[in-house]
């Protein structure tokens, strides 16, 4: 006797760095990573208000897991300076790492069975902010380190309920070859 159980909609589909999906998939969110920020950088003060090379980074690292997060946060501030020019030289590396940071703490919360709520990115997204504004805060002082957060606030929530939204829509979609689409 065999139990037939129906097939969840999955919040994640982890991807492993042999598979060469791996590889689609990250360029597609470098791509999302290269776009997005065209679009708010039209705004005065868009990139450092809504953080957009960040937004498909998160998703990534959810979704698809630590190899897609840290790829995707790795190879997105470079294609974009190397592209654009931006983010600029000097905060290049600091971006980088704080991009990095973001992918595996993503698939980090989402290996642990969170599902991709409001909640779940809010405490995610907070923090990755407090991991990145504390150097700001030891060297600056706290008034600065504050007055960053609030100029990010949009940034922020575009992150929580953008990728809350998103990653609701991409679990809809059939999973891979990842261990997800296995059950394992």
């Amino acid at each position: 006797m065999t139990l037939s159980i129906a097939k969840q909609p999955t919040t994640r589909d982890p991807i492993g760095v042999t598979e060469a999906r791996l590889y689609l998939v990250a360029a597609l969110l470098v791509l999302g990573n290269l776009l997005l920020p065209a679009l708010v950088h039209r705004l005065p003060q868009g990139g450092q208000a809504f953080l957009p090379i960040f937004f498909f980074t998160l998703v990534g690292g959810w979704r698809f897991g630590a190899a897609a997060g840290i790829l995707t946060g790795t190879l997105s501030p470079v294609v974009n300076h190397l592209l654009t020019g931006m983010p600029a030289g000097p905060v290049l590396p600091s971006l980088t790492l704080q991009s990095v940071m973001l992918g595996g703490l993503a698939a980090a919360a989402a290996a642990g069975g969170r599902k991709p709520g409001l909640g779940a990115l809010a405490a995610l997204v907070g923090l990755h902010q407090a991991l990145t504004l504390l150097p700001l805060a030891l060297q600056a002082g706290i008034p600065t380190a504050l007055a960053a957060l609030q100029l990010r606030a949009p940034g922020l929530l575009l992150q929580v309920a953008g990728g809350s939204a998103l990653l609701s829509w991409l679990a809809r979609l059939p999973a891979g070859s990842g261990d997800a689409a296995r059950g394992e």
